[in-house]
């Protein structure tokens, strides 16, 4: 049996996504034999964590300055916004390099289901600063999923009296997908979404 401080932490590593009890117990088993080393480092981390990072007032994007550093970037594009559901959404898209404009994170999706109303997401800001002007186009880059493309439809009707041209990420067949293995709802996207052969 370990002792109820081990069992603590390791409750609260379980907690975390993707982490079972399991999973856990072997991270508490790793940092107790390098506790001389690694223990240290991951307090000091978790501890700056705790003190500086805060939320952008601007985009809704997590960093350790109010407004974000994608925000200030003056080579990021001026003009575009993309609008994802979670941080999560924006960091994979960021980290891919493809997407130079600005973004705007929503805080969730909505769902009539879990109660998620267009007032519980930050639609309202978004909104607020396509009317202030300077934006060219709003990518929409919600998951595919029936709450993301409802979520997808809401913002598209909100902005149809705005001068903005309003895109949506392409979904369909991945690359190196087999047509057998794929759900019903990515195959009727994809041909729902053909084009010409060229």
């Amino acid at each position: 049996m370990a002792s109820q401080e081990i069992e603590a932490l390791s409750g609260a590593l379980a907690r975390l996504p993707g982490l079972g009890p399991r999973s856990a117990r072997r991270a508490v088993l790793w940092l107790i034999k390098r506790r001389e080393t690694a223990l240290p480092q991951l307090l000091a981390a978790l501890t700056q964590v705790q003190d500086l990072l805060v939320e952008c007032d601007l985009c809704g994007n997590v960093d350790t300055t109010n407004p974000c550093g994608i925000c200030t970037d003056p080579r990021r594009d001026q003009r575009s916004i993309c609008v994802v559901e979670e941080v999560a959404d924006l960091w994979a898209l960021d980290r891919a390099r493809l997407f130079t404009g600005k973004y705007h994170v929503l805080g969730g999706r909505l769902s009539a289901l879990e109660g998620v109303r267009p007032e519980d997401l930050t639609i309202g800001q978004l909104l607020d600063r396509v009317a202030q002007g300077g934006i060219d186009e709003v990518v929409l880059a919600m998951n595919a999923t029936l709450e993301g493309q409802t979520t997808a439809h809401y913002i598209a009707e909100r902005l149809e009296g705005a001068a903005v041209r309003v895109t949506q990420l392409a979904h369909g067949l991945p690359v190196g997908g087999e047509l057998d293995y794929l759900d019903e709802g990515t195959l009727a996207q994809a041909l729902r979404a053909r084009r010409p052969v060229s």
